[in-house]
């Protein structure tokens, strides 16, 4: 009988051979001459602190929740910032989860990035401001001039609700107010406030200059918020994503459009080519969503304890399959949003 792990595993097999066409990543590639896709300098290190969160959203790849209980320890914390110390072509330390707040190593990992000279992001989903033990963070986060990249997928309160749970509109405005008054998203404000947007079903994101002046319009005008930045992130066929795809029976129809707006000019600017991620148990892979299929890196270290130096991953070639064409399609879709 199989383990409750293995049987996991083979479930989430059967979740991406359902989405698998006949057209590979891989030939895709190599039709527009960017095969193999290798790694450049690692300018970005991306550290998922665990999949704990005080939401359970529809479309998370991470199928974070209030219910799981991984979370990155302070050994691996430690390493880290070691490695960033060995390290000083990376200019960017990208803080997720989960809710990466909620870790007992958070404010420990901003601060000695910090100390390191690195510019840092948390992604944040803006509610967890409001949780218990939370009162300070914005303020934490201020006073560390962490870049603020908060989900919002709509500006309006339905919509939200719907993909993110009963309320949490509301929260994510407060937490807007909250941070716009302690500096965030000001015009030449040093606090940068980002927000995301991500369809709430399986389509393409729209232009994302265009979604960004009515997102400012509607924002400013209703409740007298500002930010900086809208970016627009594409839903990944993985996860809680792809069991809502399934059971919706438009896991085929999904990966047809993806595939049919493969853009060969978003590849260049693919995160996976100068980011390395590494999961709350220390292990490395080529970016957060083969994280979340247990992709690892095809050749090179498993965890950061093997590695040596962030920089002698460079040259090396980048695990892919058909997930990858949601970055790639329409626009693009990466971290920091579209990419053509």
């Amino acid at each position: 009988m199989l383990s409750r792990r293995s049987r996991e595993k083979l479930e989430l097999r059967r979740e991406m051979e359902s989405l698998y066409t006949s057209r590979s990543f891989g030939a895709a590639l190599e039709q527009a001459g960017h095969w193999p896709l290798v790694r450049g300098p690692v300018q970005t290190f991306q550290i998922n602190l665990g999949k704990v969160c005080n939401q359970a959203c529809h479309h998370c790849h991470v199928e974070a929740g209030p219910k799981r209980t991984e979370t990155m320890g302070r050994a691996t914390a430690e390493r880290i910032l070691e490695l960033l110390e060995q390290g000083p072509e990376v200019e960017v330390v990208d803080v997720t989860g989960g809710a990466p707040e909620l870790n007992a190593n958070f404010r420990y990992l901003v601060e000695g990035a910090r100390y390191s000279g690195r510019h840092i992001i948390d992604r944040c989903n803006l509610t967890v401001l409001f949780e218990p033990g939370q009162e300070e963070t914005a303020e934490f986060l201020a006073a560390n001039h962490v870049e603020i990249v908060a989900s919002l997928p709509c500006y309006q309160p339905d919509n939200v609700d719907r993909q993110r749970g009963q309320g949490v509109f509301d929260h994510s405005i407060r937490a807007l107010q909250r941070l716009n008054d302690l500096g965030y998203g000001q015009d030449q404000s040093p606090l940068l406030l980002n927000l995301v947007f991500n369809p709430g079903g399986p389509s393409l994101p729209p232009d994302q200059k265009n979604l960004e002046a009515r997102y400012k319009e509607e924002l400013g005008s209703r409740f007298g918020i500002s930010f900086h930045r809208l970016l627009t992130l594409a839903n990944m066929p993985i996860r809680r994503f792809a069991k809502s795809l399934s059971r919706a029976g438009q896991s085929s129809a999904y990966q047809s459009l993806l595939v049919n707006h493969f853009n060969p000019a978003t590849i260049p600017q693919l995160m996976c080519t100068s980011l390395l991620s590494v999961g709350y148990d220390g292990r490395l892979y080529d970016c957060d969503f083969n994280q979340m299929l247990e992709m690892p890196l095809i050749e090179g270290p498993e965890t950061l304890w093997d590695l040596m130096n962030l920089q002698d991953l460079v040259g090396r070639p980048i695990a892919t399959d058909s997930h990858c064409f949601g970055c790639t399609a329409g626009a693009g879709s990466s971290c920091g949003g579209s990419l053509a």
